[in-house]
């Protein structure tokens, strides 16, 4: 269907992008999986590019333009090439937006012209061993020791961490018996800083390129200046944010299974069974038919919500909703694609076993899609 979210500039953008992609990811990315992360220069690169600041203000090095849909555009081009840009994104629109809402004008002169040159990478640390849906039950503290917060505890699941300059750690710096949401601050930790370490790099099952880390804070000592925002007030950013978080999880999910429906066309055309090409029989044209169906109305429903998103009115539950529908989506449009490569779907060297394992994740983070029900339920007043 016929889209009319973007601009011209941002089709020029996606030029930029789709050169870069094409030229400077998908000829190493295979490495890079084996390796299992993006090479720091490749932000650098990207940095140099103008990609990674368009929302951070033109005196610190950026472009001035905080559009969500230029993030849209990255993936999309990223997904069309078979590959994704995972810590990327998640440094663009899940970490960089608490750097912009709560930095104070110091903290912005010291870290933004960093982050714009993708020269300062960055991780956000939420969840613990026991606690990953439950935010409000975190257990790390940061206790106040004059100029300074003391911080311990344990987090894991890190994407990024194993890379990243500056970690936002959530920490407990207050209780309160009565709202165990209040107490929460948002602290950003700096590669080097005593007592910060970074424990097992975790194997995971698809998402290759991107390290997941487990970090531990021992009486690591963090400047107050490095508080984002007003402490034992977390909670609500953390909370403001996350609407953007699903919305990026659900636009990965749609180009990915965008991308696994034309991987299917161009195989299937190009395999034969009893001497005739798979693209011919009638079950291939159904299955396509259906999941291209599938897409395009996750698409419709993807496209509203971006646009209430840049005009700052996409609420938590619409998050929800687009979150569940499109992840949902991606894993049966994916899947039935898989199908239609038979044995060779198996085998990792067909991207479309690639799209399979990445996609299952999908549905677990940013919000399961059992959280994604309960906060929808909560709207309809259930």
């Amino acid at each position: 269907m016929r889209r009319d979210l973007f601009t011209e500039d941002h089709e020029a953008f996606r030029e930029l992008a789709r050169d870069f992609v094409e030229k400077e990811v998908v000829p190493h990315y295979p490495e890079w999986e084996k390796g299992g992360r993006m090479p720091r220069e490749v932000f650098e690169q990207m940095g140099a590019l103008g990609m990674l600041g368009m929302a951070i203000p033109e005196e610190y090095g950026g472009g001035g333009t905080p559009d969500y849909r230029y993030n849209v555009v990255l993936q999309e081009e990223a997904a069309r090439a078979l590959v994704t840009l995972s810590t990327v994104r998640t440094q663009l629109e899940v970490i960089l937006p608490y750097f912009l809402h709560y930095a104070d004008a110091e903290q912005r002169s010291r870290w933004f012209p960093g982050l714009a040159a993708g020269t300062l990478l960055t991780a956000v640390a939420m969840t613990e061993p026991g606690t990953g849906s439950d935010l409000a039950g975190v257990r790390t503290t940061a206790v106040r020791d004059g100029d300074d917060y003391i911080v311990n505890g344990a987090k894991t699941f890190i994407t990024g961490g194993m890379q990243a300059d500056l970690v936002i750690v959530v920490a407990r710096t207050s209780t309160d018996p009565d709202n165990r949401r209040k107490g929460l601050t948002l602290l950003v930790v700096e590669d080097g800083m005593e007592g910060f370490t970074r424990g097992r790099e975790l194997e995971k099952m698809g998402c290759k390129v991107q390290d997941t880390a487990e970090l531990s804070f021992v009486d690591v000592r963090v400047p107050a200046a490095n508080v984002l925002g007003e402490v034992d007030e977390a909670f609500g950013y953390l909370g403001h944010n996350l609407p953007q978080e699903r919305l990026t999880v659900a636009v990965g999910s749609v180009a990915q299974a965008r991308s696994a429906i034309a991987a299917a066309i161009d195989y299937t055309r190009d395999r034969k069974a009893f001497g005739t090409p798979v693209a011919s029989f009638q079950n291939t044209k159904f299955e396509l038919a259906a999941c291209s169906t599938e897409v395009e109305a996750a698409q419709a429903m993807l496209d509203r919500a971006v646009t209430l998103h840049v005009a700052g009115e996409l609420t938590g539950a619409d998050a929800a909703r687009v979150k569940l529908f499109c992840t949902e989506m991606q894993q049966r449009v994916v899947d039935r694609c898989l199908q239609l490569f038979g044995g060779y779907g198996y085998m990792m060297e067909y991207p479309i076993a690639r799209l399979y394992t990445d996609a299952r994740v999908a549905r677990i983070y940013a919000g399961t899609s059992e959280v994604m029900k309960v906060i929808i339920a909560k709207s309809l007043g259930l």
